[in-house]
């Protein structure tokens, strides 16, 4: 019976296991969502013309997914069902279609890195929490799966996606230039809320949850296209240092213009958005790009500028009629009183804590744990940060595996940046993703930003990146003489016409 399997999975490429995950999907969101969820997934099968378009053109449905996990938080982005299925689904599609395409893919192969492994073994752990009955609540296999799906399951699929579809240099250019539009229009949002004020959606939104967080001293801080502005100033810090690095590393100085505008304008979106932790999730990213530069005309002047920038932040008053600049500058204030709040919560975490190594498990949260539990007032202090909430939700235990496997992956990467890229400009773009994943894990010390969308894909998918780097060096070297070239000739050309002008 078994070789009969075998030899059919073989004979069809892997529509198998395609079918396994369908089978293991619907059964999930027949558990946590009902039938209504059930009866979407059940219909993937039916909607024959979409299969075939993804099947036809897959780097459609890749931007799709790019273009869904951008926007699927924005206020007037309203989706039937939980936002999280509609990630999933075009995850899972791609990868069913890589399966399929496996006898044709050789890109499987690229899996085999240690980020890969990492993110494995965190699943293991987050797999074994499904036994962890700290709150007496028993085995709830729902609560489980829809903690260990934000916590772990997504940076698989962004890891394993980003690896099967980054498959030669084109793609990667694309990529890149893809998120920076993307980027950009969300400035020109925050712009069109600054001006022309929010939509009857965003209004709805400010007026009841937003109150207290976005209306600050009279300030209104914006959130842009994000879920709010502490998720949209973080990845405004990640995206910026990444556009900036590789506008300082590329050859091609088209690449250079766009990249430097598209920075210089998310940096201030940044600031609209009154998130005081983008400050240092910049500096951090900046400071590791130095790092991995390894060349003194890079170190040198780019030091100078971002020390001149910060010193002027930080020890000028220029710019402070400005209401956001006023903001962004107190995270420099140590007696700024709301910088307290995080720490007391913490401290009440860690009272409760430990007596719970392990946590108090994925499945637990604030409105299924018995009010006259020990754990209670655990699960209901505000985390504020998306390692606290991995610490309260998988103990100290969880929190160190975290840490050590999250500073093993990305030392991995910048590994890789340092002593396996030659090409220059390939790493300045290697560079530029492990300062952003930098800035982001910094944002998710002091926000619960690092699960949120768009962060988690964006930026360990980038991370994926690094690490298929060297795959594509060979492929990235032509295409770079070949754009330098139609350089120089757009060059030569423009400077024929400029002398035939004079006479």
């Amino acid at each position: 019976m078994t070789n009969h399997v075998v030899a059919y999975s073989r004979e069809n490429g892997g529509r198998v296991v395609l079918l396994f995950l369908l089978f293991f999907l619907a059964m999930y969101q027949f558990v946590t969502a009902g039938l209504p969820a059930l009866a979407i997934v059940c219909l993937i099968p039916l909607i024959i013309p979409a299969i075939y378009v993804a099947f036809r053109w897959q780097m459609l449905t890749f931007w799709t997914l790019i273009f869904m996990n951008y926007f699927i938080q924005m206020k007037d982005f309203h989706v039937p069902g939980p936002i999280s299925i509609y990630n999933e689904l075009l995850e899972l599609l791609l990868i069913g279609i890589a399966l399929i395409d496996l006898r044709k893919t050789p890109y499987f192969e690229r899996l085999g890195n240690l980020m890969f492994l990492t993110l494995l073994i965190w699943f293991a752990y987050c797999t074994i929490e499904v036994f962890n009955d700290t709150c007496g609540l028993g085995i709830d296999l729902g609560g489980w799966y829809t903690g260990v799906r934000m916590m772990a399951i997504q940076l698989l699929y962004a890891c394993i996606v980003f690896t099967l579809y980054m498959t030669d240099p084109e793609r990667l250019m694309k990529y890149l230039k893809f998120w920076a539009i993307l980027c950009l229009f969300s400035y020109f949002w925050t712009w069109k809320q600054q001006t022309f004020g929010f939509t009857t959606s965003e209004n709805i939104w400010l007026e009841t949850r937003g109150r207290t967080t976005h209306i600050v001293n009279g300030i209104t801080r914006y959130w842009s296209t994000f879920s709010d502005a502490a998720n949209y100033g973080c990845h405004a810090a990640g995206a910026a240092i990444t556009f900036l690095v590789i506008a300082i590393t590329t050859k091609i100085k088209r690449d250079r213009i766009f990249y430097l505008i598209t920075a210089l304008l998310v940096i201030k979106g940044m600031f609209a958005s009154g998130t005081r932790t983008a400050i240092f999730c910049m500096i951090a990213g900046f400071f590791v790009f130095l790092i991995l530069a390894r060349s003194i005309k890079i170190i040198v002047p780019s030091a100078i500028i971002g020390g001149i920038l910060l010193s002027l932040l930080v020890f000028t008053n220029i710019g402070q009629g400005n209401a956001q600049i006023r903001r962004m500058r107190s995270a420099f204030n140590k007696d700024d009183a709301s910088s307290d709040v995080r720490s007391i919560n913490q401290a009440a975490i860690r009272k409760y804590i430990a007596d719970a190594p392990w946590g108090i498990g994925l499945s637990a949260s604030y409105d299924n744990v018995p009010a006259n539990n020990k754990y209670k007032k655990l699960s209901t202090i505000p985390p504020d940060s998306e390692y606290v909430f991995i610490w309260v939700h998988t103990g100290v235990i969880g929190i160190t595996t975290f840490l050590i496997l999250t500073a093993i992956m990305f030392a991995g990467a910048c590994w890789i940046v340092m002593f396996k890229i030659k090409n220059r400009s390939l790493m300045g773009i290697g560079a530029a993703l492990c300062s952003a994943f930098a800035a982001i894990q910094l944002g998710g010390y002091a926000n619960q930003v690092l699960m949120q969308f768009p962060n988690c894909m964006t930026f360990y998918g980038g991370l994926a990146i690094v690490y298929i780097l060297p795959y594509l060096e060979p492929a990235w070297i032509e295409l770079e003489k070949k754009r330098l070239a139609e350089q120089e000739e757009r060059k030569r050309l423009k400077l024929e016409k400029k002398l035939a002008s004079r006479v």
